[in-house]
């Protein structure tokens, strides 16, 4: 049975409002993602707030599709959290320390629809992997 809830931190070298820019600018994602699922943004562009809703162009499993997820916590470059239509959600959490920003990013499926089949196809080793690697891409994105 899955956990349902990953969590994962990183220091990243930069100021929580850098960092913050790019988490809240959708069309940037793919310059971060570590599921390897997120191709380009069709809507919702800038920068966005609570209840901003922007859709996605993935793909998993060879298969295409679209993913539209709409902002549901936000403190501007503190917090922010979006979720989709399954309930899934992202969750990035910024706190300055001594070298950068240490960045807390969660997935949580405690509360999606349809668990069974959910966490059948999402493995959390998958979940783990991804969350990882992206914490990974920041740094880098970040560092000189």
């Amino acid at each position: 049975m899955s956990k349902r809830l990953f969590t994962a931190s990183r220091v990243v070298p930069a100021a929580p409002e850098e960092i913050f820019a790019l988490l809240a600018d959708p069309a940037r994602h793919v310059e971060i993602d570590g599921s390897g699922t997120v191709h380009r943004l069709i809507t919702g562009q800038g920068s966005m707030q609570l209840g901003s809703e922007f859709t996605m162009a993935m793909k998993a499993y060879g298969f295409p599709y679209r993913m539209t997820s709409k902002v549901v916590e936000y403190e501007e470059n503190r917090l922010i959290a979006w979720c989709n239509l399954v309930k899934n959600r992202w969750r990035y959490e910024l706190e300055p320390v001594e070298g950068g920003t240490r960045v807390t990013e969660s997935a949580d499926y405690r509360s999606i629809r349809f668990p069974h089949l959910t966490m059948w196809l999402i493995r959390d080793e998958l979940i783990e992997d991804s969350i990882a690697t992206t914490l990974d891409n920041l740094v880098k994105r970040f560092s000189p």
